[in-house]
């Protein structure tokens, strides 16, 4: 009696199984999507927890379950990714299958009880290849796979962002974006048309699109309708900017850490 007390006691402490490579094999989902989160500096402590809680919340919300049940198979699989310079990239939650509303809850609550982190630079084009590596080895049998980018600013570490765009829509993989214009901007790094930015340098492949924020009280309600359309756009249109434009050439390459302005 003492050890089934025990058993059960300690059932309930034993974490959530996570989804490993091994068991993703050959699991079909409707979409493998890359939840990739910028933590650098200049994303100060309270707007990282208005970001976190958006998340959380869109996962708990029913109308994100429910548009993941209407798939065609009806579950997708996501991971939660941080992410700040070339070398900094963490994942929070690993790939998780979500098909059911016990599921969705169960990865909000995991993402709920990690602490968000800080750390220096702002490598988007590090982020992507990253999330790329992820969906490269994730197991899963994918109808689509995206990259959900959200950032408060450019690219100021890395190789170009606009490469690592372009390898991963080569790749078969979409890219979206959050970009976050919540503040100001303050820093030689910030740019007051982060929303152009993401459009013309950041996002890519068939239906790319962004959702800018530009109000804390917006990022829940822009995060669960960034993810339902992910989610429910099973229909590949054309993606909104594919291309660099020309007036944006300096705005897209890798702004250098000594000077404060884009590379020629």
């Amino acid at each position: 009696m003492r050890l089934a007390v025990v058993a059960a006691i300690l059932c309930t402490l034993v974490p959530p199984v996570r989804q490993t490579t091994a068991q993703a094999a050959g699991t079909e989902v409707d979409l493998a999507l890359v939840l990739a989160v910028d933590v650098s500096l200049s994303m100060d402590p309270e707007e990282q927890q208005v970001q976190r809680d958006g998340y959380v919340a869109a996962f708990r919300s029913e109308v994100v379950q429910t548009a993941i049940r209407q798939g065609l198979i009806g579950r997708i699989a996501v991971t939660y990714v941080e992410w700040a310079g070339t070398h900094s990239q963490s994942v929070v939650v690993p790939w998780t299958v979500i098909g059911t509303t016990a599921e969705a809850e169960n990865f909000a609550d995991q993402l709920a009880r990690m602490p968000p982190r800080r750390n220096i630079w702002t490598s988007i084009s590090a982020a992507l290849d990253f999330s790329v590596g992820l969906l490269r080895t994730s197991g899963f049998e994918a109808t689509r796979r995206v990259i959900d980018v959200s950032g408060d600013g450019p690219n100021n570490d890395g190789r170009k962002v606009t490469e690592a765009r372009d390898d991963a829509v080569a790749a078969g993989v979409v890219v979206n974006g959050l970009p976050l214009m919540i503040k100001a901007p303050t820093g030689p790094y910030d740019i007051p048309d982060l929303d152009l930015y993401y459009r013309d340098c950041v996002i890519g492949g068939p239906g790319a699109f962004m959702v800018p924020v530009r109000d804390p009280g917006e990022f829940a309600t822009a995060i669960r309708t960034k993810i339902v359309r992910e989610v429910a756009d099973t229909i590949p249109t054309a993606p909104q900017v594919l291309s660099v434009q020309a007036f944006s050439r300096g705005r897209c390459a890798t702004a250098s850490r000594h000077s404060g302005y884009d590379d020629p």
